[in-house]
């Protein structure tokens, strides 16, 4: 009776183990799934967030792009304006030495004065010719006048595409805040060291 007893319990010992084998295999099993599923899951989230930093950096691209073509339309503008005003500065040096000319004339014309004791006729003449010289200074005058003005308003142009400039600027920093709040909200989401 001993002996039956004896003999019964390995097998009861074997079918004891083999449970507690099998559980610890499923149970192993398991670890090993959720460990998967774990890796799997932040897999998924690396994919998303490379692929959101690469949205985001479209995003930035594309707004440096507008940006740069921004500024070179506006360069070009100011470079039409800074034309305008070379012009505008040849035209009147043209206009100042056409003056010192009449001035020469002028002055010239002034010498025969020292004369009018002895020269009544001619100095009549010489007046006639220094008010039609003084007539052609005026128009020269009014055209440094009206050429002052187109420089004027060319410096007006330019300022107004500056300020034009600087909103744009300023605007497109706000965007460029206002585009990086979600890199920084993932960045808190996901700290990566």
């Amino acid at each position: 009776m001993t002996e039956e007893q004896a003999g019964a319990r390995p097998l009861d010992e074997d079918a004891l183990l083999q449970q507690q084998f099998r559980r610890a295999l499923s149970s192993f099993e398991g670890i090993i799934l959720s460990q998967i599923d774990i890796k799997n899951r932040l897999g998924d989230r690396l994919n998303y967030s490379i692929q959101a930093g690469l949205i985001i950096l479209g995003v930035i691209a594309l707004s440096i792009l507008v940006l740069l073509l921004t500024l070179s339309s506006q360069i070009n503008r100011i470079s039409g304006v800074v034309g305008n005003m070379n012009a505008h500065f040849a035209s009147v040096s043209s206009q100042m030495h056409h003056i010192e000319d009449l001035m020469a004339s002028m002055e010239g014309r002034a010498a025969l004065l020292a004369q009018m004791d002895q020269q009544t006729a001619a100095m009549d003449e010489d007046m006639t010719a220094i008010g039609s010289d003084m007539s052609r200074m005026r128009q020269a005058v009014q055209g440094i006048n009206a050429h002052v003005a187109g420089v004027r308003n060319s410096v007006a142009n330019m300022s107004a595409n500056i300020e034009v400039m600087n909103g744009e600027v300023g605007i497109m920093s706000q965007e460029m805040l206002r585009m990086s709040k979600p890199a920084r909200t993932m960045n808190k989401m996901f700290p990566f060291p």
